[in-house]
């Protein structure tokens, strides 16, 4: 009995510890992420990169976004990738980390991975507003009238009078030659933001 009397006070003690540990460790990120925000707030990203690198650990999704977006505002585009890469990996439904990785991919002009990235966004939310924005706006772009469509009818039908998602929407239709329907959309872009400029110049390629 003295034994397991031993045993049992060496496990509780063993426990404390180890808790102790986890304790200290969380307290030690939580400084360096306050203090990457503070640096970040006075501009000095490399102050708040450095304390960050200071605590890094390969599996916490939490730092490799939080460096992700460090270094991409540092304006080092390579590494901010890895980073997202990196937290897509830990957490591969993380819609965050997906629109991240977009900001140093578009940088860079590798628009490849940026659509591949809005597609696997839409993949698990397909109802997403932003990104059938940006994709639309994209193949629009491309002058792809065709492809940007669908995602401006898409991003009106959720949202009916949103102003950028009816401007796009007109101007894709008036792209395609689908006259009735850009004039119907311009016109409602008007009653959104009156006066506005795009949609009456709009109109007047339609008159």
């Amino acid at each position: 009995m003295d034994i397991l009397k031993k045993i049992t006070s060496i496990t509780f003690v063993g426990l404390i510890l180890i808790s102790s540990l986890k304790a200290q460790d969380y307290k030690t990120i939580q400084d360096a992420f306050e203090k990457s925000y503070l640096y970040e707030y006075s501009g000095d990203y490399s102050k708040a990169i450095d304390g960050l690198k200071g605590v890094y650990a390969e599996e916490s999704y939490e730092i490799n976004l939080r460096l992700g977006w460090l270094t991409y505002m540092a304006g080092f585009f390579t590494e901010s990738t890895a980073y997202y890469q990196k937290a897509m990996e830990l957490k591969p439904l993380s819609i965050e980390a997906k629109f991240g990785f977009v900001y140093p991919a578009s940088a860079l002009g590798n628009w490849e991975q940026v659509k591949k990235q809005y597609n696997n966004i839409l993949e698990i939310d397909p109802q997403n507003a932003i990104t059938n924005y940006r994709l639309g706006s994209i193949y629009y772009g491309y002058e792809d009238y065709t492809t940007a469509l669908k995602y401006f009818e898409k991003l009106v039908n959720l949202y009916p009078f949103d102003y950028d998602g009816l401007l796009m929407y007109a101007w894709t239709n008036l792209n395609l030659g689908k006259y009735r329907e850009a004039e119907v959309l311009f016109n409602k872009v008007l009653m959104n933001n009156p006066n506005d400029e795009s949609a009456e110049e709009g109109l007047g390629l339609i008159k």
